[in-house]
Parts: structure tokens; C-alpha cells; sequence
């Protein structure tokens, strides 16, 4: 992700890239893409799905870019491009099959995990715990409704001010930060009653690594989360246009690792603007 750039950088290069300048337009992608994968990430759960949605939105920004005028940030107007799309994307895993803390809960409580043969493949199971600790986390906030799951990413990942964030969902900055702090008192609660990892709960990845194997929630010959690229979170915050102390919850949830989006990903848009519908759109 390249250095956070002021506005009127930012407006500049939307205008060399309306007017036909793929250098500029590839700086605008370049400066955006990492923050809407993690976007989808948290928001989609896995990181198949999240591929998916980020070229959707990155495409989506190239062909709206004319759009942009200037009203907002150029971040503020991707998060609100990308926020839009996610919260009615229905192709990804978890739209077929929703999940909730009470199903969540009873799994940690009552699951057999003793009986489940070796499945690690001679993968070492802390690398399996890892990847389970993450994916786990991150597959939890499938929980929560779709707005209520992007108000906490938005807050507690990217600490969006509350204007900012309100505008981007359309609710007031009042209602934002009253939701805010609900949800993330709800997760808190949730990973302080069950999680052994964030909490004082009974649940230990280490003791899981099987069972989860077992039940496909994670592969040891494909570890997403231990073989991403991960950037540091002072990149994520970068973005960000203010910061404000929201509430004083302790929990820091810091399971919101930041990632560099897939080479795949990044190699598909290229291709895209390679290509002679990309000439097409630019010459619309």
C-alpha cells in the first residue's frame, strides 16, 4: 500500500485517470486494494470469498471513478463503495450457511474433540493453532448481523471517526458509536466467557486443531491466515482520516491482523486493465 496522499493528490489522480492515465489509475488501486480486502475479509469470512468481493469492488471503483466528485475523501468514497457492496453480497459461504454466538457457544461447550484421530499431516500443530486461533476469530464476526458486523470492523479494525463511519453506512455519528459499543461489548463478552485464547473461557485452539480439521474449518495443506503477507497495522491506519477515543472498552481484538491482498487478486485487476475493456471504459 503506498503512502496515505492528501486530497488534492488524491482528486488529481482520479482526474489523470478519468481523462485515460492507467499509471495514475494504477496508483489509486494500489493505495485502496489491501484496505478493501480486509474490508471483505472480516466482512466475508474466508479468504476465497474475500478475493472474490475485492476484485468485484475494484472493478466497481475503476467503472464509477467519473462518479467521484470530490465530496468525501477518495478512501471515505471506496469504504463507502466497498461497505455497500458487502453488506448485500450473497455469494459467499456464510450467506448459505449463518452462524450465531448461541450456535458458536454450545459448539465450544459440547463438542467431542477427545475422539478425533491425528489429521495434521506432520503439519506442526502450533502452526495448526495459529491458523485456527485466526480463522476462528474471524469466522466469529459471521455472528453478527451485517451492518452490526461492519459498524465493529470499521471502528475497531480501521477506527474510522464516527462521522465518517456514519456517513459511509448512513446513520448519525451518535448512532454509530451507541452501536459501536454495543457490538463490541457483545464480542468482548463472548470471547471472555468461552475463548482460553482472548478470554477466560474453556477453549483452547491447540486442543481443537483435529476437530476443526475434521469439520473443514481449517486445512493443513492450504494455512490462509499463517502464509498471507501480513502488513503492519499502522499501514490500516494510515487510511484512516481521524481518530477518537469511541469507548473505553479494554478488549483490543487484536485478531484484526492486517493483509496484504493476494498476489491472484492483484494480478487479475492488472489483467483487467490490460485489457481492451478497459480501453473501452476509459473511452466511454
Amino acid at each position: 500500500m503506498m503512502n496515505q496522499k492528501t486530497d488534492q493528490e488524491m482528486q488529481k489522480l482520479v482526474g489523470q485517470a478519468t481523462a485515460g492515465d492507467k499509471k495514475a489509475l494504477e496508483t489509486l488501486i494500489a493505495g485502496v486494494q489491501d484496505i478493501v480486502f480486509n474490508l471483505s475479509l472480516r466482512m466475508l469470512g474466508t479468504f476465497a470469498d474475500a478475493e472474490d468481493a475485492t476484485q468485484d469492488i475494484l472493478l466497481k471503483m475503476i467503472t464509477h471513478l467519473s462518479s467521484f466528485r470530490g465530496d468525501s475523501s477518495f478512501t471515505t468514497w471506496v469504504f463507502s463503495i466497498a461497505a455497500n457492496h458487502l453488506k448485500n453480497y450473497k455469494k459467499h459461504m456464510f450467506a448459505h450457511y449463518p452462524l450465531s454466538f448461541a450456535y458458536y457457544g454450545d459448539d465450544i461447550e459440547n463438542a467431542e474433540i477427545q475422539d478425533v484421530p491425528d489429521l495434521t499431516q506432520n503439519v506442526e500443530k502450533d502452526i495448526l493453532a495459529e491458523e485456527l486461533k485466526m480463522s476462528c476469530t474471524n469466522v466469529m464476526l459471521q455472528c453478527l448481523d451485517m451492518e452490526s458486523r461492519c459498524i465493529f470492523i470499521l471502528g475497531t479494525m480501521f477506527k474510522i471517526d464516527s462521522r465518517i463511519a456514519g456517513d459511509i453506512l448512513g446513520m448519525t455519528p451518535e448512532a454509530y458509536r451507541k452501536r459501536l459499543s454495543r457490538v463490541r461489548k457483545k464480542m468482548a463478552d463472548f470471547l471472555g466467557q468461552y475463548c482460553g485464547e482472548y478470554g477466560s473461557g474453556r477453549c483452547k485452539c491447540k486442543d481443537r486443531v483435529n476437530y476443526a480439521i475434521q469439520n473443514h474449518r481449517i486445512n493443513p495443506l492450504q494455512l490462509d491466515y499463517t502464509e498471507a503477507e501480513e502488513i503492519s497495522m499502522q499501514t490500516i491506519m494510515d487510511v484512516k482520516n481521524a481518530m477518537e477515543d469511541i469507548d473505553g472498552l479494554s478488549q483490543d481484538f487484536s485478531f484484526c491482523k492486517p493483509y496484504s491482498s493476494p498476489e491472484r487478486t492483484k494480478y487479475l485487476i492488472q489483467e483487467f486493465l490490460d485489457s481492451t475493456q478497459f480501453s473501452i471504459i476509459q473511452n466511454s
